[in-house]
């Protein structure tokens, strides 16, 4: 057994605790199996004292990188590895040679990052590439969506170094290459090529897309030397632990076009394929009409769909070429034209002969059409329901020219166990990813999956293809080998694995002596799974299961890792800062299905574990919009937070952030003592104890004359009602006057929403809900949308100035208070930019504008970036003459809301600054107009860079005049 005391000398660190382990229990398959204890190394050393440790306790081994595995390959009952944190380095790059030594932790996506100013890149382009790690591709034996072209891992790795089951280090490369392991490995393993040449050459299919079992076809003798790591690549970590890799460089793709190929009908797709492939391009990738339809619901997705697909496709085929000049890609567009209309679709035909080309040049769009395509797996998973698309026949390859019988047949399969399967991928090497639909918390649906499999991995055979084409083996597949490859067969991949690890110590129950595939005890649904009865706070009835669907959505997470990225868009902003998997969507998702499952003992959900789980969650909601299948873990926060402050109460530093709204009008009175905090630094370290607010952190200071309400007309002739947030209101309320002076110079009349009992300004309950305190926030939503109904039924738009208030109209509170009222204030609830780009469009606004700077730099609220607010501020800025407009590419800006102000929470805060959002500020020139609409993203900037950021309604004040009112 593993504890704490045998970690002397490990400078990583070293998880033992239940819910640590809970979360490396699963990978993106629909396995669970919960480790002993999880090691996070920072260097070689530590891997080499954590195998020791793991030996000498008689505890296996499983290294793990990005566990995004669809097989199960990262799931043990021992110790787990986590590479992905520190062991992530590169360690050589030879430019000239084209060729690359990294440490196994590395993210594709960083490394390529990193070649890309040498114009190189590593090819192997899997969908994962954001969060897949070499190390994990490398033990897969990844191939991607250019494999055609680039071939798989195995054809681009050079060497890999590996700590053997003893402890030894070898390094695995070419035979006539020094340093390699001894002969009494290396000659048996020559000796087993070179004897069963003949039998290898028989069994051993010879796809691009073969990736089952040992590599043993790599020890048969050719005309050059055996390359060892051949054998490594695929092996799943059952063999040894690898500790660097070396990997053959290509260069840089150049402009690329893409012809999209529309079909009839699925079948008829699957028989062009093999006559499109005949023009030699990069790539071809399969979207079927269920992968369509679901991306139309996805907002995310929806507007690039909208800009490639024509009418109503069964299937598409999306062809790549890159022949090196505008010229040469044009002529092979021309040629697909051509091929496709010899086939018999051209768009003048109807019914079967229906069809065609979309041709996309753009490089962008092509470059949004690849993140459907790659999110493909969990678009598949966004279905809200019971039943889930699930992997396990997921990626068979077969040639090309069965490909379209295959696929008939196989969908026959499907339907006669009455079901259907959803299919993507890659179509130009006959691997094509399909996943029928399935509940695997049915004993029936988890018999008709064993069913399935038998009979599609006989069909599989009978085509002579590979049950295994790009994901592996894992626990779903490895129990198949002896029937796809034979009994002798499966004795040497027995062999290979008794010479290289005999007790078993590496990722036992993988590739060979493996678990059915069906045990339901090792299902992350196991048979006992049940979720109790939850009171919660939102409806989520959108979902399936307990707590009125909070279980539905929990489980919405398949653990695809997206939020894992660590560039790109806004999820997860904490994780980027700290890789660890507590602090990534995922790792928190996976957290509350345990706790609410009663995995993590009693009350796990109100416990401090949780709430140290969810503590670094800002609440961004980049996961709302960005996660393919759409978890909310902002809101789910607000769950936690809420069943834990009815038990536990709350602290004052908790008070002081909810109650705000209530106590401000009190506050403001006194500004001028409220505001001697930052003023006096003595103070502030005073107070930092007892208010949990971090003294080296300026609060923001109340102003001396706050917005009223009475500085706006009545609702008489109005036609837009000003929505005063308490932020803009008590803080900066120079915001909401420069709002309605825009406002009123555009025509409008503007009056401001006024509370119809006569008490306390209007507040949307957004502080009440960042501590939990539910009912405090429905009371204030409720006095809020007696206050607005009024103006919205008399067909006035509300409009408000921060994200965070007003976007809580169009999320939290119908979540709240769901019904027809909340739903039409949503409908007209919109932010400023967003009024002023839709009354541009509709050709009603004329407002006179000058450039108020050459230049201005903008980021996004996070709330704006979830809500798909930004194309419409973009929209909005461009109306604003001779300007610049600069959207910073950043997360969080790491202030979200009071996280930021908080003593334990300020540092985190200030480096998820430092990721893009700080040195873009700082390397803006000084006439430069820094644009940011979140009042907490502009004190975050001040406090950051010394640069002050305006509201773009400031902004447009501005463009109307040289010396605002």
């Amino acid at each position: 057994m593993l504890d704490q005391a045998s970690w002397k000398g490990f400078q990583g660190e070293v998880l033992l605790d239940a819910f640590s382990r809970g979360r490396y229990s699963t990978d993106a398959s629909f396995y669970q199996i919960v480790p002993q204890g999880v090691a996070i190394p920072k260097g070689r050393e530590d891997v080499e004292l954590a195998l020791a440790t793991a030996r000498a306790a008689g505890v296996p081994v499983t290294g793990r990188g990005g566990g995004t595995s669809q097989c199960g390959q990262t799931v043990n009952a021992g110790l787990i590895l986590d590479n992905s944190v520190h062991f992530n380095r590169i360690l050589e790059l030879d430019v000239a040679n084209r060729r690359v030594v990294v440490e196994p932790g590395i993210v594709l996506d960083e490394l390529n990052r990193a070649l890309k100013p040498h114009g190189l890149w590593f090819p192997v382009d899997v969908s994962t590439a954001s969060r897949a790690t070499i190390g994990g591709m490398a033990a897969n034996n990844s191939c991607g969506g250019r494999s055609l072209r680039y071939g798989t891992m195995r054809d681009n790795v050079l060497s890999i170094e590996a700590i053997m089951a003893d402890g030894t280090v070898a390094h695995f490369g070419p035979t006539d290459m020094p340093g390699g392991p001894g002969p009494a490995l290396v000659d048996p393993l020559l000796a087993m090529g070179r004897d069963n040449a003949a039998l290898i050459d028989a069994r051993i299919p010879k796809l691009t897309r073969r990736v089952g079992g040992y590599n043993i076809d790599a020890l048969v003798p050719s005309n050059h030397p055996v390359n060892l790591s051949h054998l490594l690549v695929g092996s799943e970590g059952t063999l040894a632990y690898f500790t660097r890799i070396e990997l053959k460089l290509w260069p840089l793709v150049g402009k690329r076009v893409l012809g999209v190929c529309h079909f009839p009908s699925f079948y008829q797709a699957m028989e062009a394929t093999q006559h499109l492939v005949a023009l030699a391009p990069l790539s071809v990738e399969l979207v079927d009409a269920t992968m369509i339809g679901l991306s139309r619901q996805i907002p995310l997705f929806r507007p690039t769909i909208e800009q490639f697909v024509r009418g109503a496709p069964e299937a598409l085929l999306l062809v790549e070429f890159d022949e090196g000049s505008e010229t040469a890609n044009a002529e092979k567009l021309r040629l697909l034209e051509q091929r496709m209309g010899d086939l018999g679709f051209d768009w003048r035909g109807q019914g079967r002969n229906w069809g065609g080309v979309v041709a996309i040049t753009d490089q962008r769009l092509q470059t949004q059409i690849a993140e459907v395509r790659k999110s493909g797996l969990n678009i598949m998973m966004s279905m809200k329901a019971e039943g889930k698309p699930v992997s396990f026949v997921e990626d068979c390859a077969v040639e090309l020219r069965d490909l379209a019988e295959y696929t008939r047949e196989l969908s026959e399969v499907f339907e006669r166990h009455g079901t259907k399967g959803t299919w993507y991928a890659h179509a130009s090497v006959g691997c094509l990813h399909v996943r029928p639909v399935l509940n695997l918390k049915l004993d029936a649906d988890v018999k008709r999956m064993r069913a399935i499999a038998e009979q599609a991995f006989a069909l599989v055979a009978k085509y002579k293809g590979s049950h295994s084409g790009e994901h592996g083996d894992g626990i779903v597949r490895s129990e198949f080998h002896e029937r796809m490859f034979g009994p002798e067969i499966t004795t040497l991949f027995r062999e290979v694995k008794d010479r290289f690890d005999p007790d078993r110590r590496f990722n036992p129950g993988k590739i060979v002596d493996a678990p059915k595939m069906d045990d339901r005890s090792l299902f992350r649904f196991a048979p006992d799974y049940a979720v109790a009865p939850l009171t919660t706070a939102f409806d989520w009835s959108a979902w399936p299961g307990a707590g009125g669907g909070f279980q539905g959505a929990v489980e919405m997470c398949n653990n695809n890792g997206a939020c894992r990225k660590l560039a790109g868009g806004t999820m997860c902003p904490s994780y980027r800062v700290t890789r660890e998997e507590q602090h990534v969507t995922r790792g928190r998702a996976n957290t509350l299905r345990l706790a609410i499952s009663g995995q993590l003992g009693p009350d796990a959900l109100r416990s401090d574990a949780m709430a140290e789980t969810l503590k670094l969650c800002v609440s961004c909601k980049g996961c709302k919009r960005e996660c393919p299948t759409g978890v909310d873990m902002a809101k789910m926060k607000i769950e936690v937070l809420a069943a834990r402050a009815k038990t536990r109460g709350l602290t004052l530093h908790e008070r002081l952030v909810g109650y705000l709204p209530a106590y401000a009008p009190y506050a403001a009175r006194l500004h001028w003592l409220m505001n001697l905090r930052n003023r006096v630094p003595l103070l502030a370290r005073m107070t930092q104890g007892m208010t949990g607010f971090a003294a080296n952190r300026p609060l923001p200071e109340w102003s001396a004359r706050p917005f009223r309400d009475d500085e706006l007309p009545g609702p008489e002739g109005a036609d837009v009602v000003l929505f005063a947030d308490p932020f803009n209101r008590w803080f900066e309320p120079g915001n909401l006057r420069a709002a309605a002076r825009v406002l009123t110079a555009a025509g409008r009349r503007v009056t401001v929403a006024r509370p119809l009992d006569g008490g306390r300004v209007l507040d949307c309950g957004r502080t009440f809900l960042s501590v939990g305190l539910v009912d405090q926030a429905r009371a204030s939503a409720l006095r809020l949308v007696a206050a607005l109904l009024p103006h919205v039924k008399a067909g006035r738009v509300i409009v408000g100035l921060e994200p965070s208030s007003l976007l809580t109209l169009r999320d939290e509170i119908p979540a709240l208070l769901p019904g027809e009222d909340t739903a039409l204030i949503a409908d007209a609830a919109l932010m400023f930019e967003e009024y002023l780009a839709r009354e541009h469009d509709a050709g009603r606004l004329n407002l006179a504008l000058r450039a108020p700077s050459r230049r201005i730099l903008l980021h996004g609220h996070c709330h704006q970036k979830a809500m798909d607010v930004m194309p419409a501020i973009q929209k909005a800025l461009a109306m604003v003459p001779e300007t610049d407009i600069e959207v910073i590419e950043t997360s969080c800006c790491g202030m979200a809301g009071a996280f930021g102000y908080g003593v334990e929470t300020e540092e985190i805060s200030r480096r998820m600054g430092e990721l893009s959002l700080f040195p873009a500020v700082r390397a803006a020139d000084a006439d430069t107009i820094i644009l940011a609409d979140g009042t907490s993203c502009r004190h975050q900037i001040a406090d950051g860079t010394g640069r002050q950021a305006i509201h773009v309604a400031r902004l447009f004040e501005l463009a109307l005049t040289e010396k605002p009112a």
